[in-house]
């Protein structure tokens, strides 16, 4: 295995981030660990990151906790009325292990089972922003899925359909889907970005080499994807055709982008959380960043 593979393998998907707070300091309150996912609420008011002790949000400058369960989410990724997940329950909650697909209605504070509960554990997850369709890579066949790999509904799990994936040369290390357009579908892989236009069935090569995190704008225009080669990147371009812009990204030693978002509500805001449990946001489309959380430790701005 190369050191690029090496480096995705340590850090890919597993996203342990640990805040502490103590009480009027510049420490955040929530403890999170295994986090999977990192998105924005409609309003672009709180910015939510899953972890095994249920949602923490940043909102105002300061961290807290969402209400509701504090299950271990899994794939978390919200669309703009709802947000969807896998995982595992709460200890004490009595809840069948683990979720399959999940769907939440009111910020996380409850959650409606969609099925496969019991069977399906999906770390990689991603939904189209404005579509409600939700795309996972499953490990391995179900009582709907007849064999692993990647997989799409349209109707809240109720019906699941195969993606063909021709054209992918290996297994996909993150997962994006166009906002509007639910056939269009952007996967990174060790070998690079790919991408449909057909729900997964042919994919091509959009860029070259390891990409660890991808996203697209919430207008569809612009792909985003982050990798490793020596240091951490992050880029984006014209999905449908265009060069690639590289972003400046604040000094990440031995580190990468694990996954990106951007502020529903003010769409030059991004934030992206990393493998090493640092979070920063940019207000003007990525040319300056302002960290939330470094290395673990979430920082209150007020």
């Amino acid at each position: 295995m190369n050191n690029k593979n090496s480096i995705a393998t340590a850090m890919l998907r597993v996203l342990t981030v640990t805040l502490f707070l103590s009480s009027g300091s510049a420490f955040a309150a929530e403890v999170l660990t295994h986090v999977h996912g990192l998105s924005w609420s409609a309003d672009g008011a709180r910015l939510y990151i899953p972890s095994h002790h249920g949602l923490a949000v940043y909102q105002d400058g300061m961290w807290s906790k969402a209400p509701g369960p504090e299950h271990d989410f899994m794939g978390f990724s919200a669309t703009r009325n709802r947000a969807y997940s896998s995982g595992h329950p709460a200890a004490g909650s009595g809840l069948i292990n683990p979720f399959g697909l999940i769907r939440s209605d009111d910020g996380g504070t409850t959650w409606k089972k969609l099925g496969l509960e019991g069977e399906s554990d999906f770390h990689l997850l991603a939904t189209s922003y404005d579509t409600n369709a939700v795309y996972v890579f499953s490990h391995g066949a179900n009582s709907r899925m007849k064999s692993g790999g990647l997989h799409y509904t349209l109707n809240d799990g109720f019906i699941w359909k195969k993606a063909a994936e021709r054209g992918l040369p290996a297994e996909p290390s993150s997962l994006a889907v166009h906002p509007t357009d639910m056939k269009v579908v952007a996967v990174g892989t060790s070998d690079g970005l790919f991408l449909s236009v057909d729900s997964g069935e042919n994919f091509s090569r959009a860029a070259s080499g390891q990409t660890l995190a991808v996203s697209f704008d919430l207008d569809g225009t612009r792909l985003w994807y982050a990798g490793h080669n020596g240091a951490a990147t992050l880029q984006w371009m014209d999905w449908n055709g265009g060069p690639a812009n590289t972003i400046r990204l604040p000094p990440l030693a031995d580190d990468a982008v694990a996954y990106i978002a951007q502020n529903p509500a003010s769409l030059d805001e991004y934030a992206v959380a990393t493998f090493k449990r640092s979070v920063f946001i940019s207000r003007d489309g990525g040319k300056n960043w302002e960290p939330i959380a470094r290395l673990g430790q979430g920082l209150d701005r007020r």
